[in-house]
């Protein structure tokens, strides 16, 4: 059985949500309340698939978590560690890829990990060989079996010194999660400094952690014997922000975003405002609205921090379908982005994908035959259609599609969009939007 949802579309989005702590860090900071030798709490936690899925994987390796979805908490006790089954991780392990960040926390504490095989959105390539790389380089031993991958560490993880050929954020998130109760120092290259990142790091200071973050993408850690647990909110989420934000311009609606700061939207704000939406920023919240007349075409190139943000380039593209002229994207982070566009054109959205670099300078897939590159043509009306969700953000931006079209769109596995999206049909329906949900 499949959920769905029925979209009646057209209609403006107006009203107000609230958006909670951002999916790509409290995973993380959950996974770090392993290297705890006391309790952690962490605040701002959204109701989502994948913090079900760290509860599961934390609870079967005997941490105790205690979670109140209603007030946003978790409370996380590791005094307990032990080795999980086989069999029981692998069951957990098929909707997300979090297992291979459990690998360093689990060497320090039980001197072994092992990792099933991983799975996640189907975007692009995601290899784990820079987390295997990682943990070898600390002196662990990685050994592949049948079932997936078990790692051992013979003798206390030392520091090493690594640089990365891409600023990737699971690999920065591994070496740290690593790194901080090895021995001596170490010290990463080309890190990824997303604020998430910095969040995490925030979060392993507060736990005793020795960290410092260079202007020049270096990070240094030296490492210590014992960390004790944390007490944390989580900043919000900057990318479901975006999508309502998106969702307020493909609609020609006016959404308030509470929950989420400037800072870590300041690039998307830049191009929103370019593309001719209007935003107010508040103390509590972001307002992002369409002030009527025509939309702007651009040239965007997604980039790591501090550049436009791969997440952020789906649901955008929706709105730029309503954008007057020729816009040009150009995705350097996942080379297998533009796989949603499909269901787009067959709604009556005139996008043409390319595998040349369009728009910006080459990057690492221009001489790889992927097709990373788009050309979006509007304004263009959207006309309803059954569509099947892809991926997450792929997902979240066939709905803004469905929503912005004429007619009652059918959106099949709707419930991938729970991995990430807390409560989205409530939100929806708050903003006035006509949506039932279903099987099939």
């Amino acid at each position: 059985m499949s959920d769905v949802l029925y979209v009646d579309g057209g209609t403006p989005l107006n009203g107000s949500i609230r958006v909670r702590g951002a999916k790509n860090f409290v995973s993380k900071a959950m996974v770090a309340a392993l290297l705890g030798e006391s309790p952690s709490e962490l605040r701002n936690v959204p109701d989502i698939r994948d913090v079900a899925v760290v509860t599961g994987l934390l609870s079967l390796h005997g941490v105790k978590v205690d979670a109140d979805s209603e007030a946003g908490t978790l409370s996380m006790d590791p005094t307990d560690v032990e080795s999980a089954h086989v069999a029981d991780i692998d069951a957990h392990a098929g909707a997300s890829r979090i297992p291979i960040l459990f690998c360093g926390p689990l060497l320090h504490r039980l001197g072994e990990a092992f990792i099933p095989d991983l799975g996640g959105c189907r975007i692009g390539d995601r290899p784990i060989d820079y987390h295997l790389e990682i943990l070898r380089q600390f002196g662990a031993v990685v050994e592949k079996r049948e079932a997936g991958i078990h790692i051992t560490a013979p003798q206390r993880l030392r520091g090493t010194k690594i640089s990365l050929p891409y600023p990737s954020v699971g690999a920065t998130e591994q070496l740290l999660l690593t790194a901080v109760r090895a021995e001596g120092v170490t010290e990463l290259s080309n890190a990824a400094i997303e604020p998430e990142i910095m969040d995490l790091i925030a979060v392993l200071q507060k736990m005793g952690a020795i960290i410092s973050v260079d202007t020049d993408r270096v990070i240094r850690i030296e490492g210590v014997d014992r960390l004790e647990g944390y007490r944390h909110t989580a900043l919000g989420d900057r990318i479901e922000a975006a999508s309502w934000a998106s969702a307020a311009l493909a609609t020609g609606g006016d959404v308030f975003v509470a929950g989420v700061g400037q800072p870590g939207m300041m690039t998307f704000l830049n191009v929103f405002r370019k593309v001719g939406g209007q935003f107010d920023v508040r103390d509590d919240g972001i307002r992002f609205w369409h002030p009527g007349g025509r939309l702007r075409s651009i040239v965007l190139e997604t980039e790591v921090h501090p550049g436009f943000m791969t997440d952020w380039q789906q649901p955008l593209v929706v709105a730029l379908t309503q954008a007057t002229g020729v816009s040009i994207v150009h995705e350097t982070v996942y080379e297998n982005r533009f796989g949603f566009t499909e269901a787009l054109r067959g709604m009556g959205a005139t996008i043409q994908v390319y595998r040349e670099c369009l728009g910006g300078g080459t990057c690492r897939f221009g001489q790889r035959n992927f097709k990373h590159s788009a050309v979006v043509s509007g304004p263009t009306p959207l006309h309803a259609a059954d569509i099947e969700v892809p991926d997450l953000r792929g997902g979240f931006s066939h709905l803004i599609a469905a929503l912005a079209a004429t007619g009652t769109s059918t959106v099949r596995g709707i419930d991938l969009i729970d991995r990430g999206y807390e409560h989205f049909q409530d939100k929806l329906e708050a903003l006035g939007a006509n949506v039932s949900r279903g099987s099939l």
